[in-house]
């Protein structure tokens, strides 16, 4: 994430020096009224022996005035960016917080531009959200705000990326069809070179290996992430292994494409073939006949925690790494597990 200088002392300093808390040291700082004297009198004495000087806008949020957050996306369609814009403004709200929208629309110097644009407008730090969850450049380390990514992991392992679990989501979708006696199960997922995909497939291996199952329908489907692919791989997954039993899919465009096929062939879902879907994108999950069974990545969940983070660390609390937040199964028709 941005950060100031090496040599520049920080809450966290302060906090440590204090032996206190980098909250408790930022409610001393500011004047709160819940520090008791004796503690206040101890981050005052720590922050003026490390000459800390808190960053002006790090104090308008902590004490309550209106400031700014800058969300800088490359996903145009909006498909992962405004979830997780509604849960950054949904968390920040509260603080009397705005969000600002830049889409650099996948073009690197249109994103400089946005970043520059974006400081200029004094934002107090930035969320970067991806167009999908592969890796991405870092914005740099010379930003004077703080940055955390969302939704895509920075290629530089000091800043602070949060990602959706997809490979416990997978598993959670396996055992969902394991535990409605499912035993033949086949994958149809996207391209190979997606992060998603790769985690998706290991969460799959993972389960089958733990059960003893072999992947059914002869090998993992890899291909577009639309639902013309998805009708394509149906078919030769089930000309390849007519026994199969159920299809996970890897996203609900995918798996919409999915039905159709079963659909022409007159193969029942779930009576025949129970399928799962990625994503809980409800213009397929919810539409299709039976609607899908569905694995949701919390995007405005993984928003607001990406927020706070970023809240903690314009005050002082910086944090480093990837942090994978856990996924969850939505029950629906097509699994027959209501």
């Amino acid at each position: 994430m941005g950060r100031r200088g090496s040599g520049t002392p920080t809450l966290t300093d302060v906090a440590a020096l204090a032996g206190v808390s980098p909250a408790t040291a930022s409610k001393a700082l500011n004047g709160r009224d819940e520090v008791a004297p004796a503690t206040r009198a101890k981050v005052l004495e720590a922050a003026e022996k490390l000459a800390f000087r808190p960053n002006a806008l790090a104090r308008s949020l902590v004490s309550g005035n209106t400031s700014t957050i800058g969300l800088l996306t490359s996903d145009s369609g909006g498909r992962f960016s405004i979830p997780v814009l509604l849960g950054a403004e949904n968390a920040l709200g509260d603080n009397q917080i705005s969000v600002l929208l830049a889409d650099a629309r996948g073009d690197a110097i249109r994103e400089r531009h946005y970043v520059r644009t974006l400081l200029a407008q004094q934002v107090a730090g930035l969320i970067v959200v991806g167009e999908s969850s592969n890796r991405r450049p870092s914005i740099g380390r010379d930003v004077p705000v703080p940055v955390v990514y969302a939704y895509a992991e920075s290629t530089d392992p000091q800043d602070l990326s949060f990602l959706p679990d997809d490979r416990g989501g997978a598993k959670m979708a396996l055992e969902h069809l394991y535990s409605l006696g499912r035993r033949k199960i086949a994958h149809i997922t996207g391209p190979v070179d997606y992060r998603a995909t790769v985690e998706r497939v290991n969460g799959l291996n993972e389960f089958l290996d733990d059960v003893g199952l072999p992947l059914a329908g002869r090998e993992v489907r890899y291909g577009e992430w639309s639902q013309r692919w998805g009708r394509h791989a149906a078919e030769f997954v089930l000309n390849d292994d007519p026994d199969v039993d159920a299809i996970f899919c890897g996203s609900d465009q995918v798996a919409a494409g999915v039905t159709e096929t079963l659909a022409a062939r007159g193969v029942r879902v779930p009576d025949d073939i129970a399928l799962v879907g990625f994503d809980n994108w409800e213009i397929f999950s919810t539409e299709t006949s039976p609607p899908l069974t569905t694995v949701d990545m919390n995007l405005q969940r993984l928003g607001a925690i990406a927020s706070q983070h970023l809240f903690a660390a314009i005050g002082g609390e910086q944090a480093t790494g990837i942090r994978h937040l856990p996924c969850r199964l939505v029950i629906r028709d097509s699994s027959g597990g209501r």
